[in-house]
């Protein structure tokens, strides 16, 4: 059974980081794509960033690109989110997905998710 438990959120002011971790279990990750999304309250979920596990591939949305950095640890088979120059519009509750196969950016074709994270950023 996969497991994902995500670590990481809390309160930063604007301009500040964070780092988001999602520890990974109960399955050999080499096939999958590991995702971040982010759901603010009222809105729907949104694709932020995400890896493949093998390649290291990556895709960003464009709203963190150049601001966020998304990495893997094979070896503790954990993604990381580095968060940097935070704005008040990222505050959400962030969330580490998983599926089988390439990078997509619908949340729906994502079969595994964890409890969430919450990041909230002050001006």
């Amino acid at each position: 059974q996969v497991q994902l438990v995500e670590s990481g959120g809390g309160l930063a002011q604007a301009g500040g980081s964070l780092r988001l971790s999602c520890a990974a279990s109960g399955r050999t990750f080499s096939s999958y794509t590991m995702g971040w999304f982010r759901q603010a309250p009222g809105k729907e979920r949104e694709f932020v960033a995400a890896i493949t596990w093998k390649s290291g591939n990556t895709y960003y949305s464009d709203s963190v690109k150049g601001r966020f950095t998304i990495s893997r640890d094979n070896a503790k088979n954990t993604v990381y989110l580095q968060m940097n120059s935070l704005k008040p519009d990222d505050t959400a509750v962030y969330y580490c997905a998983a599926r089988v196969g390439p990078i997509v950016l619908l949340a729906r074709h994502y079969e595994y998710w964890g409890q969430g994270t919450q990041v909230t950023v002050s001006s």
